[in-house]
């Protein structure tokens, strides 16, 4: 399959380090298999960084999703269980991952995600609230790359 990411710059090595902390499933590799998503991701960090919108091909063979040298996470739709993970995440600073998954495949939490995680943690709503008040207005899915084992099975198109 085809996996795109969205940048201010083309991808020729990915660089896990780069990864910012605080995001949906941790620091590291993220794309999308809609190219659509990519573009805006591009056009917000060339805004943000600077440079030119840039869209990185990969190609992924999905059959690697079953190999039992991975720990791969796949959440098919919104719950509690990803709002939960997302949380986990986000909160988390330090530079050690929340979790121990070489890939997480799952929707992508609302770019408001801060200010809801501040209302959960004053306790202004539930977590079932959290969860309905983080998902993405139209839902796509975010492909998460922890590893470098994970990222060796990513190539260039």
């Amino acid at each position: 399959m085809k996996l795109y990411h969205g940048s201010n710059i083309k991808i020729q090595t990915i660089d896990l380090e780069k990864g910012r902390l605080g995001k949906d499933f941790g620091k590291g590799f993220y794309l999308s298999s809609e190219y659509e998503q990519a573009e805006r991701m591009a056009q917000i960090t060339s805004v943000r960084r600077g440079g030119e919108p840039m869209i990185t091909t990969f190609v992924f063979d999905e059959t690697k999703l079953s190999d039992k040298n991975l720990k791969v996470k796949i959440f098919e739709g919104y719950s509690i269980e990803w709002a939960q993970f997302i949380l986990k995440n986000r909160l988390n600073n330090t530079p050690e991952q929340a979790h121990d998954y070489d890939i997480v495949i799952g929707p992508i939490a609302d770019d408001k995600v801060g200010v809801q995680i501040r209302q959960l943690l004053r306790e202004y709503i539930t977590l079932e609230q959290f969860q309905k008040k983080v998902e993405y207005i139209t839902p796509t899915i975010q492909y998460f790359f922890a590893t470098e084992k994970a990222i060796n099975l990513l190539h260039h198109e």
